[in-house]
Parts: C-alpha cells; structure tokens; sequence
C-alpha cells in the first residue's frame, strides 16, 4: 500500500480536518449525528468497555498524545496533560481533562522520563511507518510505559488506505487510516495486547 501523501492530504489540509472535525468529534464515539444510522453492533458497550480498561490502569501522571477532545483519556486516574496539533481539539480537551496544549506529537515538549504513562487513542493509526518509529521513540523518550488504543482489524475493511471523510459541514477531507490486530499493535510498539474486540484494539509496553 502506498503510504505517500497525496498532494491534496498535506499537512495544512490535515489539520484544517481535525480543526473543523472537532466540535463534532465525540459524535463518532456516541452513535450520534452521521454516526446514528451507521450499522455498530456492539459498539457503545465496548467504548464503555475500553473506558473501563483506561480507569482500571494504575494512577499515573500521564502525556496523552494527539488527545483531540479527551474522551478516552478522561477515564485515566491521575495528572493528565494532552498535546494536539489542532487548537479546536485541545480547547475541548482543556476544558475537558484540565491541561492541554498545542504542540507536535512527534517532537514532544517534554523533558526526558517527564512523565509516568504516554497515551494515545486513535493516532497511531493514522501514521505510516517512518513516522510510527519517530512516535515510538519519542513515547520512550519522555515516558516509562505507553498504551495504544485504536481500530480494530475488520473484515469489510482495507488494512490501510487513505479514506476520503465528509464532515458535518459538507467538506470532504483525505486521511491515512491503518486498522490493525491485536498481536501486531503489541508488535509494533514491543509490548503486549491488553484489549481485543470486534472496533477496537490495545496495547501496552513498559519501558522502565
């Protein structure tokens, strides 16, 4: 599969998306808007499920990246401070979670071994492989664990693809979109798979 970006899905594009994706965002985990029509069978009890995993994990102080509104996050016990490229996320996410800024996900402002937990939930999928590595080692880098979450492998679905999205507005929007399995998230980050369902899968690796 072609991971190379479209001249029409660069950077700009991606976060005018996400900027204008984020006031109806938590659609997409509620069944709500576009979503409610969709065919889900199972859906809301495993986002409540994946909820409950998030509030089960020890207390820690915890760097959730690419954080777009919070939602996952919020569950985690302990300091949580998120980091998005997009303004419009992370003012929901602040409001949401306490502490929140704009900043890149792979050139962290944080100071080696800064925090306990680096989280992120539905953004690695979205890169491909070079920047997978740079995340995972920038995750290292400031964090002693890291946990995945993200879009389970589902046979109707393309490994990966670019998607092309249509918001609430109308705008169309092109986006890299991997979905993957349990065992080869673990992989990817060298830890182990913590969840496996039929929209979502996680992982977890402790490095210290």
């Amino acid at each position: 599969m072609n991971e190379r970006r479209p001249a029409f899905a660069s950077d700009a594009a991606t976060a005018r998306y996400y900027d204008r994706r984020a006031g109806e965002y938590d659609e997409w985990y509620r069944g709500e808007g576009r979503f409610a029509a969709r065919d889900r069978p199972g859906w809301a009890h495993e986002v409540d499920t994946v909820a409950a995993l998030l509030g089960s994990l020890p207390c820690a102080t915890t760097l959730d990246v690419a954080c777009g509104t919070g939602y996952l996050s919020r569950h985690l016990h302990g300091p949580v401070v998120g980091v998005d490229r997009s303004a419009a996320m992370v003012a929901i996410a602040r409001a949401r979670i306490g502490c929140a800024a704009v900043a890149d996900a792979l050139e962290l402002p944080i100071a080696d071994g800064g925090v306990e937990r680096v989280f992120t939930g539905h953004f690695y999928g979205h890169l491909p492989n070079a920047e997978r590595e740079t995340f995972v080692k920038e995750a290292r880098r400031v964090g002693a664990e890291l946990v995945v979450v993200d879009s389970a492998m589902r046979p109707e679905q393309p490994a990966e693809s670019w998607q092309q999205r249509t918001l609430n507005d109308g705008s169309s929007h092109w986006i890299w979109k991997r979905f993957l399995r349990p065992g080869e998230l673990a992989a990817e980050i060298g830890g182990e798979p913590i969840f496996s369902g039929a929209w979502f899968v996680a992982a977890r690796v402790r490095w210290r």
